[in-house]
C-alpha cells in the first residue's frame, strides 16, 4: 500500500474537559509555565492605570522593601487564570465566583510562573440541563517551587452533548489528505 492509499484519519486535537470529566479531588498541573518580562510588567501596569510606582520605576522599587520592582498583581492573577484554562474552562461558558485569593510571594520580573488546579466540587446546574457548576483550587509557583498566589474559582462547564460545546472548525472545501497532497506535487 502506498502513503496516497492509506486512510486519512483526523485525530482531534485536544478540546479541553467537559462537565462529565471532572471528578472531585483530580489535580491538573498544567503544562505551560511563564517567564515574566519587565516589559509584559510595564505593558500590564499602564494598560491597567495602574499608578503605584513600585510596578515600573526602578528606582521607587529599589527603594522598596523589596529591593526592586514588584510584578503587578493582576498579572500574576491574570497568567494562573491563563494557564488554567486549557484544562478547566476551555469549555466553560462563564465565571461564577473568584475567592479566597491570596497573593503569598512577591513576584519579580524574570520569574517563572507555573499553575495547578485541584476540583473542589461539581454539581449539576438546575436551571442549565446542558451544564454543570465546578469548583477548583489553583494554586501558582515561581522557578524555585515557592508558592506566590492560590484561588478558588467557580465556573459553568458545558456537557459534553451541549450545543455550545460543539466544535466550530471550519470545513475546507477540499480535504486535507495524502491523495490530494500527492495530485498536489504532481502539478
Amino acid at each position: 500500500m502506498t502513503a496516497v492509499e492509506q486512510q486519512t484519519t483526523i485525530k482531534p486535537g485536544w478540546t479541553g474537559r467537559f462537565f462529565e470529566d471532572f471528578a472531585v479531588g483530580d489535580v491538573y498541573q498544567h503544562p505551560l509555565g511563564r517567564t515574566i518580562t519587565e516589559t509584559d510588567n510595564t505593558w500590564f501596569t499602564l494598560l491597567t492605570m495602574n499608578t503605584n510606582q513600585a510596578h515600573f520605576n526602578a528606582q521607587v522599587g529599589a527603594a522598596s522593601e523589596f529591593g526592586r520592582m514588584l510584578v503587578v498583581s493582576p498579572l500574576t492573577i491574570s497568567i494562573a487564570i491563563g494557564q488554567s484554562v486549557t484544562d478547566t474552562t476551555q469549555n466553560a461558558f462563564a465565571n461564577l465566583g473568584l475567592d479566597d485569593l491570596k497573593l503569598t510571594a512577591p513576584v519579580y520580573a524574570g520569574d517563572t510562573l507555573w499553575s495547578e488546579s485541584i476540583v473542589l466540587a461539581t454539581r449539576s446546574s438546575g436551571s442549565r440541563p446542558q451544564a454543570g457548576i465546578v469548583t477548583i483550587r489553583t494554586r501558582t509557583l515561581n522557578q524555585d517551587a515557592v508558592e506566590v498566589l492560590t484561588f478558588r474559582r467557580t465556573f459553568y462547564v458545558h456537557r459534553r452533548d451541549a450545543d455550545g460545546a460543539r466544535s466550530h472548525f471550519p470545513q475546507a472545501a477540499t480535504p486535507l489528505s495524502l491523495e490530494n497532497e500527492a495530485l498536489e506535487n504532481e502539478t
